[in-house]
């Protein structure tokens, strides 16, 4: 980092992700408290040696550079106590630590990465119900015991299925599910050994059923009672986890579902019943080829694999020890997907092909006995690979931490589907035609998710954080987005009160890529419009712009032609105009 990033950093960056402290002669004490939330939540960056003023919304006199008088010393202190007992883990390398000139100032910039699963929670003073903290956009806090024990779960490769619960044994099993589960399984394994086994051995091998060799109790484990057991004993024994389902497709006036899934008495609520009957109903009106293999039929997609691939997910990544809901939603524009619990690795790290082990191995390994997760670290990747090839809005992943809370969208509609990127036109009118393409996609992703975020932004755009953060900057300043940082990361909704300048002059050059080219502010709404929506006609030019007649639209469209940037196209009786297939450069 130097000056010029570390201004762009103080201007752009998020609260959640950003500390400043004075630190003028001595590393604060208050420094270990942000080290171990950032180190619990996200990551962040604390800067040494410039001062806040949090009551100045004005960003100049926000933040006063005072610089540290020896940043040697500092540096030196920091490194002595994290590796003392003063710190839990020591997450720095070298270069996470180190000084840059700010106004002639000395400033001491610690980058802290968010730890690795494995290594939360960072805890202050060998305590860590006492000495754990986490991050949101007010600052750091103390986290709860929940989240402390939470997070000793997942430290733990071992998962959280394998538990033995007394008092719990074959009794408690429905026989109905695990015959249907069983009969699943021997139509994909015909020749496996477990198939000669009674229903006790079988669970014993799957990982269902356990017996302590110490104590010489014996019994069902997480996985055994949550795949097949009867609704009853779960609810007793797990009355903090529900599973629902919800179809809102096809709405009719107030209705808020036109078909539902959830406990009401008619089937055993467990894992495995759950997921036999929603499946079908998220697949149900999805298209299916028709292709023969040998003398089988095969009319299973990458599409069909990819949406049973994320509720296998949502199974294998929950945490069934905090309260939460297992939840299925399908509407008219996707799917959406939530669990309990929080991500293991950060969201970047999974959307570039990270793995971590599930919360749940034995439940995922029963499930790929039956064909659902084939392979350990494939799923995400492969949910994205379909989506890319579908041309669809690349899938959400995120995470409340604070509610513990996973939740995957998956959006089957394009990423600039022509009626959002009318009713941009619409809205900002002639102004949405000078924005950069990533603005435009900002502000289409905010229309049609509803809101926005930094975060959200990072897996769509190939930009730095803080270079997202420039651009939402400027779409604020613009009056296109609100702004609302009461959250953990800071959100942004559409304008929709936006006020168009109609005083400013509709013929205003600007100036268009190298070959110095230049139209006026309509000629970029209509040429913006193209290439969003691959084509447009006359009519439509009226439609997003000032323009009032055909003869008007017909010589906006000749200028863009002209300079070699669409092309006029026959289609039966209808002309349309694209973008020209080479364009000229001269």
């Amino acid at each position: 980092m130097n000056e010029v990033e570390l201004f762009d950093l103080l201007r752009y960056g998020e609260r959640i992700t950003l500390e400043c402290k004075e630190a003028r002669n001595a590393l604060p004490k208050a420094f270990w408290e942000t080290y171990s939330s950032f180190a619990n939540t996200i990551g962040g960056t604390v800067l040494l040696g410039i001062k806040e003023n949090f009551e100045e919304s004005d960003f100049e006199h926000r933040f006063t550079v005072q610089g540290v008088v020896a940043p040697h010393k500092i540096i030196t202190d920091l490194w002595n106590t994290i590796n003392s007992d003063k710190v839990s883990a020591n997450i720095l390398t070298d270069s996470n630590v180190y000084t840059i000139k700010v106004n002639g100032q000395d400033v001491v910039v610690v980058e802290v990465p968010q730890a690795q699963y494995h290594q939360r929670p960072v805890f202050l003073n060998g305590n860590p119900m006492k000495g754990s903290y986490k991050r949101n956009h007010e600052g750091d806090y103390h986290a709860t015991a929940e989240d402390v024990k939470a997070m000793l779960r997942d430290a733990n490769d071992a998962g959280n299925d394998g538990t033995l619960l007394e008092g719990y044994g074959m009794d408690d099993i429905d026989p109905e599910t695990l015959r249907a589960y069983r009969m699943e399984y021997e139509l994909r394994n015909p020749d496996h050994v477990f198939n000669t086994l009674d229903n006790k051995q079988f669970l014993t091998q799957l990982g269902g059923y356990t017996r302590d060799r110490l104590t010489g109790k014996e019994g069902l484990t997480t996985a055994g009672l949550m795949m097949f057991g009867k609704g009853l004993p779960i609810r007793e024994r797990f009355d903090n986890i529900g599973m629902d389902y919800l179809d809102q497709t096809n709405l009719i006036g107030d209705s808020r579902w036109s078909d539902r899934l959830t406990y009401d008495g008619m089937w055993e609520n467990n894992l495995y019943n759950f997921m036999r009957r929603v499946i079908p109903k998220l697949i149900s009106d999805l298209k299916r080829p028709f292709r023969i293999e040998g003398m089988s039929r095969i009319d299973d997609t990458p599409l069909h694999m990819a949406i049973r691939e994320a509720f296998t997910n949502l199974v294998i990544h929950s945490d069934y020890l905090i309260t939460g809901v297992l939840k299925v939603v399908k509407t008219d524009y996707g799917f959406v997907f939530s669990n309990p619990g929080n991500l293991k690795l950060p969201v970047q790290m999974i959307y570039s092909g990270g793995n971590s082990k599930a919360r749940n191995p034995r439940i995922q390994a029963m499930l790929r006995m039956i064909g659902l997760g084939d392979n350990i670290g494939s799923g995400f990747p492969k949910i994205l690979s379909v989506w890319k090839d579908e041309n669809w809005r690349k899938p959400d992943l995120s995470e409340n931490i604070d509610l513990h809370i996973v939740e995957l969208k998956l959006w089957m509609i394009s990423l600039m589907p022509k009626e959002c990127s009318d009713a941009l036109h619409q809205l900002f009118g002639a102004d949405y035609g000078t924005l950069s393409s990533n603005e435009q996609i900002i502000l289409s992703t905010a229309y049609l998710e509803h809101e926005v975020s930094n975060n959200r932004l990072q897996t769509i755009l190939d930009l730095h954080s803080t270079d997202i953060g420039k651009l939402l900057y400027n779409l604020v300043q613009k009056g296109m987005l609100i702004s609302d940082s009461k959250g953990r990361w800071t959100t942004y909704t559409i304008n929709i009160a936006y006020h168009v300048d109609n005083t400013q002059p509709q013929n205003a050059d600007v100036q268009k890529n190298d070959n110095q080219n230049h139209f006026n502010s309509t000629d970029q709404v209509i040429y913006d419009y193209v290439k969003a929506n691959g084509r447009i006609t006359s009519v439509q030019v009226m439609e997003i712009t000032k323009i009032n007649t055909l003869s008007g639209a017909t010589k906006a469209l000749s200028r863009l032609t002209k300079l070699a940037l669409i092309e006029k196209v026959r289609d039966g009786k209808m002309f349309y105009y694209q973008l020209t297939e080479n364009p000229s450069n001269n």
